[in-house]
């Protein structure tokens, strides 16, 4: 059974600087027995990131829709697993206005980063949370998720205006303030006629390990992945640039890319 020091040796061994702004994908079951359970894992990473920015995604999308159209940070669960819903609830941690891809944070400059999500009108716009991770240099932890997990990579394709992603027409969202304010959000969210085109983004890996942008590391039972947000985004970008319909299937990189 892991301690929280054995998870915080993991942290450390991967690549992880105390210092860091540091997102995680998170699978709480990949990482075994843990003593304490999941709140032994956030004490783990808030105590390493005590220095810098720690972030969870606490997506919405899955449940958010005409008939459930109003996002409350403060009560709406996330949809992307155990250690968001537990993460987001603890003391001094900030949960952002979007509401289908809210992030919530704690740590340095928390408040300043979550600014401006209820002026989103997609999901991972350049301006919003997941852009100002390429801004902030950040690192993203695959905690014994794949890479198709890869919300960031949503938001590089949208910066790159690749077609048949979103929505044409706008859903009306209502959002709820912390002074109590509803605010009207009309909103495009994720739409492709190929399907969830995610589920290919795990074969940038290979490129993302030969480039050294991505290294393995193991937490507790996890197998992880820590990948460089700036890195992902200009070796995606160049890549996106040579063909726009990257992601619509699963053919392999051409290895001549790399």
């Amino acid at each position: 059974m892991y301690t929280k020091n054995d998870l915080i040796k993991g942290i450390a061994s991967i690549g992880i600087k105390p210092t860091d702004t540091l997102l995680i994908h998170s699978s709480m079951k990949s990482l075994g027995q843990v003593e304490g359970g999941p709140d032994t894992v956030i004490d783990a990473f808030i105590e390493y990131l005590r220095e810098g920015l720690l972030i969870f995604p606490t997506h919405s999308w899955e449940q958010m829709n005409e008939k459930h159209s109003l996002f409350d940070p403060l009560t709406e669960p996330s949809c992307v697993g155990l250690l968001t819903n537990v993460f987001r609830k603890r003391p001094g941690v900030v949960r952002s206005l979007h509401p289908t891809h809210s992030v919530a944070a704690l740590g340095k400059d928390a408040i300043d980063y979550i600014a401006g999500e209820e002026k989103i009108g997609t999901p991972c716009a350049r301006e919003g949370c997941w852009g100002k991770l390429y801004d902030r240099g950040a690192k993203m932890l695959f905690l014994g998720a794949s890479l198709k997990k890869n919300t960031f990579l949503h938001g590089v394709e949208e910066w790159s205006n690749i077609p048949n992603r979103l929505r044409e027409e706008p859903i009306l969202y209502k959002i709820k303030a912390p002074d109590g304010r509803l605010i009207d959000r009309p909103f495009r969210g994720h739409h492709s006629t190929v399907g969830d085109v995610s589920q290919f983004y795990d074969k940038m890996l290979p490129v993302f390990l030969d480039k050294g942008i991505a290294t393995r590391g193991k937490i507790g039972d996890s197998d992880s992945i820590l990948c460089d947000a700036i890195g992902m985004a200009d070796i995606v970008t160049e890549y996106l640039k040579k063909n726009q319909k990257l992601f619509d299937n699963g053919e392999p990189i051409p290895r001549d890319w790399y």
